[in-house]
């Protein structure tokens, strides 16, 4: 069982379903049809026929407006999150740039009582969450990215678990999770 003080989380394709937004915004505003599936790599210009400034723009704006272009959570997310806080204070750390834009996100999501005990940092680098997680005490992370997930395997005290996402499917060996109530389970927590 994983203490819920010592487990963090990434933010977009973990917490808050950036897939789906991606999909929608590409299809509504760019009449671009995408199918989760076709998403076979984290970067996703690497496997879609889609213009590099199109592909640029949707991520741009999911970055500086999360909220006002209707990212939504995972499913079961904030259910588990809030379960979770009723335990220890969450943790996240995402690669975005940009703290503000998250904590508004989380800040609409959340109960005012768990967001106001949240940890949350934006590093804005992929490749650099290891020396937060170990500042933050951290034991396991999960993360949806399997480049990160095996660097932080190569670091001592830290366990990666990666949010099965059709990008990362095949790409590591690391315990996996496919839903937020498995991650409930994983966590020493009274489970309904």
């Amino acid at each position: 069982m994983i203490d819920p003080g010592k487990i963090g989380f990434d933010f977009d394709g973990v917490v808050a379903d950036t897939m789906e937004a991606f999909i929608r915004l590409a299809d509504e505003d760019y009449l671009i049809k995408v199918s989760p599936l076709e998403i076979t790599d984290f970067m996703v210009e690497e496997c879609l026929d889609i213009d590099q400034e199109i592909v640029d723009e949707i991520f741009s704006r999911l970055v500086r407006d999360p909220l006002g272009v209707g990212l939504k959570p995972m499913s079961g997310a904030i259910a588990v999150l809030e379960e979770l806080a009723g335990e220890a204070p969450l943790t996240f750390i995402t690669a975005r740039p940009d703290v503000k834009p998250v904590a508004e996100w989380l800040d609409c999501y959340l109960t005012s009582k768990t967001f106001a005990g949240i940890r949350l940092i934006a590093t804005g680098d992929h490749d650099g969450k290891g020396d937060h997680i170990r500042e933050m005490g951290l034991t396991h992370f999960v993360d949806d990215r399997a480049v990160t997930g095996n660097l932080l395997a190569r670091e001592e005290g830290i366990t990666p678990i990666i949010y099965d996402q059709p990008w990362n499917l095949g790409q590591h060996s690391l315990d996996s999770v496919d839903n937020w109530q498995t991650i409930k389970k994983m966590c020493a927590v009274v489970i309904d």
